[in-house]
């Protein structure tokens, strides 16, 4: 006949509950908190993108005045500052995406236009073709700030020894640093209608990220459950037991 299970918990097992279990739940908590603040970012991000044309001025404007918003801006291209971002794959093949800047008219502002992906080719030492058209653009597009958290593989080669068009990343503060003329703070994904000289444009929607902090959300709180039944779990002993515990010397 078995005996039965009572419920005695130790005191290091409960004492690390008391700890773990509350910093499971608020880490839970605020990860809904953020993806409740990304859902409102989204909404924005939405209604920005949908919402009537802004015109880029011709001064250097704030990074939140054009972020998200959908664009429209007239200038020439220029290939002497031209980038090629590394490692950018498309449907399986690798390649490049070409980030050209634009100068605006009666100005010496730049504004930076990413023209889409092209292919890579048979080896990197040949670059492709990606001459922009001459002439006034008119380009329309989604303003974006390239992130500031990127991974690189290799520490980037100075420019002092010269312009080194392929990049690994759109490095907006590296780039500003390194050419000789005033940047607007974002760079514009060229709309895949437009016919001022892009190459292919399959933009992602902007995702704000929701999806990955009630991920994170739902991780917390599972952890705090597996802490839960694991305490009840290893506090559950049967009488004879314990009774066999007290009595050794």
């Amino acid at each position: 006949m078995s005996l039965p299970r009572q419920f005695r918990p130790g005191l290091v097992p409960s004492l690390t509950v008391a700890v773990l279990l509350p910093l499971f739940l608020t880490m839970g908590y605020w990860q809904l908190q953020r993806a409740e603040e990304k859902r409102e970012l989204q909404a924005e991000y939405d209604a920005r993108a949908t919402g009537p044309t802004i015109k880029v001025e011709a001064r250097v404007q704030r990074p939140e005045e054009l972020q998200f918003y959908r664009v429209i801006a007239r200038g020439y291209y220029e290939t002497g500052y031209q980038v090629l971002v590394d490692n950018r794959v498309h449907q399986g093949q690798a390649g490049y995406e070409v980030i050209t800047p634009l100068r605006l008219p009666d100005s010496d502002v730049r504004l930076l236009v990413n023209r889409g992906w092209v292919p890579l080719g048979a080896d990197r030492r040949h670059l492709p073709a990606i001459e922009p058209p001459g002439g006034l653009q008119e380009i329309v597009g989604v303003a974006t700030v390239p992130s500031e958290k990127n991974f690189m593989l290799a520490k980037p080669e100075p420019l002092d020894r010269g312009w080194q068009p392929v990049w690994q990343n759109m490095d907006m503060a590296r780039y500003r640093a390194a050419v000789p003329f005033p940047v607007q703070p974002v760079v514009v994904l060229l709309d895949p209608e437009s016919s001022a000289g892009g190459f292919t444009r399959e933009w992602s929607r902007l995702n704000a990220g929701i999806a990955v902090h009630k991920g994170y959300a739902f991780q917390w709180f599972m952890l705090a459950v597996a802490l839960v039944v694991i305490y009840f779990f290893m506090s559950r002993r049967r009488d004879g037991a314990k009774r066999q515990e007290e009595d050794k010397p």
